[in-house]
């Protein structure tokens, strides 16, 4: 029997932001720990950050930059939604990002029904998000949008049918997006766990081997690289 991670990887690529930039004008994006030029940057605020990926796309002629899928990060450190007292830390990231300074288009990457949609507005956290359900063959699973502008959560309801491709948000900015540059973070989640409008997408070392299982690589279905 064929697992999830397999299924996907065979499915039709889609796209979840900005459908005519074609993936020739993508670029990868390091954002993490070890990315000794980032350690050079003095990167703080949404706007640093806004302006260092608008650089970096002009330096490599693309228009939309990606990554994260596993990266270690620090730009969480600034954000009590990542830091317990228990010194727990999150940091490791468990989505994929897709940057874009621009309030683009989002669009639903399979077909399904909305899980569940709410504004986590906590600073650094997802801001308006928005989750589908998916089914698969047998396999039931969802797709999470994050960091999405505020009227992308009006009318909608949980159960209404999308289809794929089918606009569904757009993107925030950042006063309202969890404080962040502009970008899409495209989560892949098998179990929900019973959480509704927010799952987890920045997960600590103890945790990696779980998530990384119930949150298979968005790639399987974006096939950006």
């Amino acid at each position: 029997m064929k697992g999830l991670s397999e299924i996907l990887k065979n499915t039709e690529s889609a796209k979840v932001i900005s459908n005519n930039i074609d993936y020739a004008d993508y670029v990868s994006l390091d954002l993490s720990v070890t990315n000794n030029d980032l350690a050079k940057e003095k990167l703080e605020t949404a706007k640093d950050y806004e302006q260092y990926i608008q650089k970096y796309l002009e330096k490599n002629n693309a228009k939309i930059a990606y990554g994260g899928y596993k990266e270690r990060r620090n730009l969480y450190q600034r954000s009590p939604v990542f830091n317990h007292q228990d010194n727990d830390e999150r940091n490791i990231h468990i989505g994929l990002d897709l940057w874009i300074n621009e309030s683009a288009p989002v669009y639903a990457a399979l077909e399904g029904t909305i899980h569940s949609f709410q504004n986590n507005d906590a600073l650094g956290d997802y801001g308006p998000t928005i989750i589908l359900q998916h089914q698969i063959q047998h396999f039931t699973f969802h797709t999470l949008y994050g960091h999405l502008s505020l009227d992308s959560l009006d009318g909608k309801k949980i159960g209404n049918f999308v289809k794929k491709g089918q606009q569904i948000a757009s993107l925030g900015l950042p006063e309202i997006n969890g404080d962040y540059a502009p970008h899409l973070h495209f989560q892949i989640i098998i179990d929900m766990e019973n959480k509704v409008g927010d799952y987890p997408g920045v997960c600590n070392q103890n945790r990696l081997a779980f998530y990384l299982e119930n949150c298979p690589d968005p790639n399987l279905l974006l096939k950006i690289y």
